[in-house]
């Protein structure tokens, strides 16, 4: 793995699931692979789980960590090429991420989406301009993605490590897992949506579990995400026997960025957990509590948000893990 964008930088999930499974059995067994190597985490948007848990992954495998908030503890970096730099901007990211590359061996970016315009937002200018300055040809430097506009990979593939232990302890061979829309005020980027739907395909082609997507209409999905998922208008339909129930809000790609509907009957509450095979609930945090899912139902036994968040630390550590073999 020399880049850990999306899925795809993936040559083989089972195996990456497993080295996360094997880093919470043995949390320092690699200590010495990222010894004398540092990290550089660069983030545009706030963070708590992403910041906290790949800085403690990367410190289990021997790394020195720096932690740079962009426009706060830096300047405000451009984007853009060929711009006339008198705005707001100080900086192009020509200079920042070549500079950063000479100081870090791996970079961390976390940048979300504007919701002002999908093809720029889809685009992923942050990540492909980190990519492109912060290495040079003899020392190309691996990017991490902490969330972009688009995907929140080491999320998807927390997802999947949760999952892939819940279903053991619970004797699931092929678990039906849920995507629902959830109600919100304002508008959310579709990332962690769409690189569930991203994980959970892949996963469904192998066999492993069934998908389905359900929301309001109006609120799907890009096509290329939503892949071969099942997708169901009707909540309480796509609820029926379900094993997980992923809760997440997005806001319409079609109408890009907009609130369309705020319906608080697709909130999660214990009557719709109900409907499931006593399923387990799942959401990436952070929560709005009664808004979104109800106190009971996240604070319920069939609530998995905590694990699932705790196992943000494996899914960054397995990923750093292949990165750094790979600079060996």
């Amino acid at each position: 793995m020399t880049n850990f964008l999306s899925l795809a930088d993936v040559t083989d999930l089972n195996a990456l699931i497993q080295s996360g499974l094997d880093a919470k059995a043995n949390p320092f067994a690699d200590q010495q692979l990222g010894k004398n190597k540092t990290i550089g985490l660069i983030f545009f948007n706030s963070s708590l789980r992403t910041r906290l848990s790949t800085q403690k992954a990367a410190q289990n495998l021997g790394m020195n960590v720096m932690i740079m908030n962009v426009g706060q503890d830096s300047w405000g970096l451009e984007m853009e090429e060929g711009v006339l730099m008198n705005g707001d901007k100080a900086e192009h990211v020509r200079e920042a991420a070549a500079v950063i590359g000479r100081y870090c061996d791996v970079i961390g970016i976390r940048a979300f989406a504007e919701l002002k315009d999908r093809d720029k937002d889809y685009q992923e200018q942050v990540m492909h301009q980190f990519a492109r300055y912060a290495g040079t040809v003899r020392r190309p430097v691996p990017i991490v993605n902490l969330e972009s506009a688009t995907r929140h990979p080491l999320q998807s593939l927390a997802d999947c490590i949760t999952i892939e232990e819940s279903k053991a302890k619970l004797s699931l061979a092929r678990p039906k897992v849920v995507l629902t829309w959830l109600p919100h005020f304002k508008p959310l980027p579709q990332a962690v949506a769409n690189s569930f739907c991203e994980w959970m395909n892949a996963r469904a082609a192998s066999g492993d579990v069934e998908f389905v997507v359900t929301h309001p209409e109006g609120y799907e999905l890009a096509p290329e995400f939503v892949g071969n998922a099942k997708v169901i208008y009707n909540q309480d339909e796509a609820f029926a026997g379900a094993d997980y129930i992923y809760g997440k809000n997005w806001s319409s790609y079609t109408q890009y960025g907009q609130v369309l509907t705020q319906d608080p009957s697709w909130a999660v509450t214990m009557d719709h957990m109900n409907l499931t095979n006593n399923g387990k609930f799942m959401h990436c945090l952070p929560v709005r509590r009664n808004l979104k899912v109800a106190d009971n139902v996240l604070d319920s036994p069939q609530s998995l948000v905590i694990e699932q968040a705790a196992n943000r630390e494996w899914s960054a550590q397995a990923v750093l893990k292949e990165i750094l073999q790979n600079l060996a």
